[in-house]
């Protein structure tokens, strides 16, 4: 009997990746099916619902799921869940499906099929649906009126980006799924299965577990984050996002270098696992923030910690705002409400007169004595080629990012934000 916290749902890890002659057999069918191309979006979707990471999920969304999901948090069925996992197809590939058909999804980046799917609903989503989606899952306390958030979002705002431009019409429908992409040998030790990494955890007898989610190198306040963590819980799972970022972001190998050093070097590595996942960010903010504790829960983490600006982008969500949207959620019971908790961490920084790693709610000094960090701060002071404040980096990572933006042939520019200047 495990000691972890149980699956987001109720229902168990709910695996819809094939195996052995299961999955040779949905394979040679596959073949001959409707081929049906999918975004990078989706393929990380794919994979999450695959391998359990999306339990209770074990396909993408209906109509009434994608609304309630939107307005109120919910699936049809009353599970909570944060934000919509859907799949977007052409007017084209819409006319040539019937509810009913077994369709192929096909990764055209990877020349593969990934999945088969049994089309049960299909429905259209106009510009004003997009646009009334945006406004529910991405508008934040940051941009408080409609008018102010499309002002900047449609330029500003990549998750904006990204929903206005899926096609116009989704499949909903269960999944067989027949692939992890490259994932496993890309990223071998590092990204698990929801399975694995409890089997992990358990091996180590851990039942409380804290998971920091990270899409930037780890900076001197990722490092206390965890810290703090780990004088509380039995373990924390270090887990990095390995699927794709928006231009400017660190890709996830040279990340997975920088924590491989961190670990070794200021950590005792027993209470740590580094870990990896498929998913493409969605710059959702506090949703964002919400979907990372549902599925961390499923990878058998019980505290998600949940920092100043967590999945933020530039200005469009408010301080802290990731933090307290957990004390406003519906709580379903019987196994369908969010169990995984927000560990809430004030903003923390270096401060010179505490000599020391501390957060406002230790320090009682001014400003111009701190060094505020921030992920995208460290970006933008490395692509520029300048020097960092002593205290923001350790001397091991700085080294190998210093050595990744050396060997870029392009640059990218790198805005800042309020949450990550401090104003």
């Amino acid at each position: 009997m495990s000691n972890l916290i149980p699956p987001h749902g109720g229902k168990g890890l709910t695996v819809c990746l094939l195996e052995g002659a299961e999955l040779e057999a949905e394979k040679k069918k596959a073949e001959g099916l409707k081929k049906v191309e999918i975004s990078p979006r989706v393929k990380g979707d794919l994979i999450m619902i695959g391998i359990g990471g999306f339990s209770p999920l074990t396909g993408f969304m209906t109509k009434a799921d994608w609304k309630g999901v939107c307005e109120d948090f919910l699936t049809a069925d009353g599970t909570f869940w944060p934000v919509p996992v859907c799949l977007d197809v052409s007017q084209e590939d819409a006319a040539a499906i019937n509810d009913g058909d077994e369709i192929a999804l096909y990764d055209p980046k990877g020349d593969e099929i990934m999945a088969t799917m049994k089309v049960t609903e299909k429905f259209e989503l106009t510009e004003a649906d997009k646009t009334w989606e945006c406004e529910k899952v991405f508008m934040g306390e940051g941009t408080p009126t409609a008018e102010e958030f499309w002002k900047i979002a449609k330029e500003d705002h990549p998750g904006v980006q990204m929903v206005m431009a899926q096609k116009p019409v989704n499949l909903a429908g269960p999944v067989k799924v027949l692939s992890e992409g490259n994932y496993p040998t890309k990223y071998a030790g590092v990204y698990h299965r929801p399975s694995e990494s409890r089997k992990l955890f358990e091996e180590r007898g851990w039942s409380e577990v804290a998971a920091l989610q990270l899409r930037n190198p780890m900076h001197r306040s990722h490092e206390y984050l965890c810290k703090i963590a780990v004088e509380v819980c039995d373990g924390v799972y270090i887990h990095s996002l390995v699927g794709n970022l928006k231009p400017g972001d660190i890709p996830a190998e040279v990340r997975v270098e920088c924590i491989d050093a961190l670990v070794k070097n200021y950590f005792v590595e027993k209470n740590v696992i580094q870990g990896g996942y498929p998913l493409d960010m969605r710059y959702a903010g506090p949703r964002e923030g919400l979907l990372h504790a549902a599925f961390r829960q499923n990878y058998g983490c019980s505290k998600m910690i949940i920092g100043r600006d967590h999945a933020g982008v530039g200005d469009f969500y408010g301080m802290f705002e990731a933090q307290t949207i957990f004390d406003k959620i519906p709580t379903p019971e019987g196994g369908k409400g969010l169990l995984c908790q927000p560990l809430k961490i004030d903003w923390t920084f270096y401060c010179y007169k505490c000599d020391g790693m501390a957060s406002l709610r230790t320090c009682p000094h001014a400003k111009e004595d701190r060094v505020l960090l921030s992920g995208t701060m460290l970006r933008k002071m490395l692509s520029e080629g300048g020097d960092l404040p002593d205290h923001f980096g350790r001397d091991e990572v700085v080294a190998i990012l210093r050595k990744y933006y050396e060997g870029l042939t392009e640059k990218v520019e790198i805005k800042t934000h309020k949450a990550a200047t401090g104003n």
